[in-house]
């Protein structure tokens, strides 16, 4: 029986950083339009002590999520040491295209996942290249999809992204714009048989009713012009959201990988919030009884990434794999989640053994 491995990963971060204090001279407003009272230092305060993030990365003009996520890919591509020609699948997650300035049209056309094979220069007739837009879960859903693929035997041999240049489509006027950042992480999945490594099992979630909403577009929050639309959220109903949902839709996928929370060595959050990642964390071990954390159980970068939605999980695995997170790290047969969270609102989860 076939399995889909991971056997290698790539990232590319943009080298400009962006500390907390150099949103010191904005005029952040509400929803209404309506002048927050309290001085930006507290607001920049605040934001750091519940996000946990103090700097984030953003792209310079010009570089756009599609030659990010090539970059990526190419760091991955020769870190399996695979030829590229005999990738049969290109699934690359991202939300709003191709931009290559603050407030650029989002150009989706071609696709990115087509941009990324010219850049690659595969000439492969037979590599599919496809997107998904799938909120900030997107690239684990492309894992979950090339999954099935390799399953199937439509595919071996597939190339999964996950690239973003949020700074793009950011209000300056919005408080939550210091959330967001630009990044892009790839990973190799490859059938293997007779393998215990591999992905074991998934689950997917979706609520379209009234969470729908919940991360949307809209204009500026200082009443300014209604173009370009700017990512948004409602922070609150997220955060509740979260904290009822994700852990148990976390515990449904586990327990069907028919494995012992007592052997889960890791898992992989989603970077959005550190305090909300710390309360899921948490949440979904109390599921299993279990009132103390294992040790060093949820790496974490999002204190100097920020929130790059579909590039937080495989940037950060990239980073444990190549031992860039102190006190973790990864050895054959570790039993490991991926988890994320995001507009839709969506839900997703992997139980892999490394």
């Amino acid at each position: 029986m076939l399995k889909s491995k991971i056997i290698a990963t790539g990232m590319f971060i943009p080298t400009q950083d962006v500390p907390n204090e150099s949103f010191i001279n904005h005029e952040f407003f509400d929803e209404n339009n309506q002048k927050f009272n309290q001085p930006v230092e507290s607001i920049i305060r605040k934001f750091s002590m519940i996000t946990g993030i103090k700097r984030r990365r953003y792209a310079p003009d010009g570089l756009t999520a599609s030659e990010m996520g090539a970059r990526a890919a190419k760091q991955a591509i020769e870190n399996a040491g695979i030829d590229p020609e005999a990738i049969d699948m290109i699934v690359v997650a991202h939300n709003y295209g191709d931009m290559k300035v603050f407030g650029d049209p989002r150009d989706m056309v071609p696709s990115l996942s087509s941009k990324v094979k010219h850049k690659l220069g595969i000439k492969n007739l037979k590599c599919i290249p496809y997107d998904i837009i799938f909120g900030c879960p997107g690239w684990v859903q492309g894992v979950i999809q090339a999954d099935q693929a390799i399953r199937s035997s439509a595919a071996k041999t597939c190339l999964v992204i996950g690239a973003e240049t949020l700074s793009r489509v950011l209000d300056p006027s919005d408080r939550d714009s210091m959330i967001f950042s630009d990044a892009a992480g790839a990973c190799i999945l490859q059938g293997v048989a007779d393998e215990q490594s591999g992905i074991l099992n998934s689950a997917v979630r979706s609520d379209t009713h009234e969470e729908l909403d919940f991360i949307y577009s809209s204009s500026s929050n200082d009443g300014g012009e209604k173009l370009p639309k700017f990512i948004k959220m409602k922070g609150r109903k997220v955060y509740e959201y979260a904290l009822k949902n994700v852990p148990t839709a976390m515990k449904e996928c586990f327990d069907n990988s028919g494995e012992d929370i007592k052997d889960l060595k890791m898992i992989f959050m989603h970077q959005a919030n550190e305090k909300m990642d710390a309360a899921i964390i948490k949440r979904f071990f109390e599921l299993y009884g279990i009132k103390e954390l294992p040790e060093n159980v949820m790496p974490m970068n999002i204190s100097t990434m920020g929130n790059s939605s579909v590039a937080t999980i495989p940037t950060l695995l990239h980073q444990v794999v190549s031992g860039e997170i102190e006190g973790y790290n990864l050895e054959k047969g570790d039993l490991i989640m991926l988890a994320s969270v995001g507009a839709g609102m969506s839900i997703n989860a992997i139980t892999y053994r490394w």
